[in-house]
């Protein structure tokens, strides 16, 4: 599958790359939710790609990774968005005390940090986005993982941030 690599200066450059992921989101389609995996070491950026996505389609409130909590749901006007964050999760067993199937229905987006907790009791992705500190920015790969992920990648602005290496 395609793969892209992306150097985020700072904060507010892994924002506009959410948004941008916003923006190529809004013309994919698919017979369930668009699944991403959000990869990386504490710190390395997940809730603020998030943060970014959320604001772009329209989400004015403070946006923080939903640790406690694990699932965050976001109704919003261009449909659900659901943040989960599954540090805190001892068994991936867990998930199906909170019915998290029906969470992944068909014209939803599941932003998912720590997905390796939840192995086997959620969907494969479609794209998954490892960021790794790199410097005073953020290494971003971006890889996709089914013909949705290919189509989101595809359709990703890059103006708010440059290709790894350059």
């Amino acid at each position: 599958m395609s793969e892209r690599t992306l150097f985020l200066a700072d904060e507010e450059a892994t924002r506009a790359c959410g948004a941008g992921l916003a923006q190529a989101l809004a013309g994919v389609t698919a017979s369930r939710a668009l699944v991403i995996y959000l990869e990386g070491q504490l710190g390395a950026g997940k809730t603020t790609l998030t943060r970014g996505v959320l604001q772009a389609l329209g989400y004015r409130g403070n946006v923080k990774s939903p640790t406690y909590t694990l699932v965050e749901p976001y109704d919003l006007p261009s449909g659900t968005v659901y943040h989960f964050d599954l540090y805190r999760l001892k068994d991936p067993a867990e998930l199906e005390f909170i019915g998290v199937q029906e969470y992944f229905e068909s014209g939803r987006v599941c932003l998912v940090e720590w997905p390796a907790r939840g192995a086997g009791e959620i969907p494969v992705p479609d794209l998954v986005a490892a960021l790794a500190v790199a410097g005073c920015g953020r290494q971003l790969a971006i890889t996709a993982a089914s013909e949705a992920g290919e189509k989101i990648l595809a359709a990703l602005p890059t103006g708010a941030f440059t290709p790894a290496g350059k």
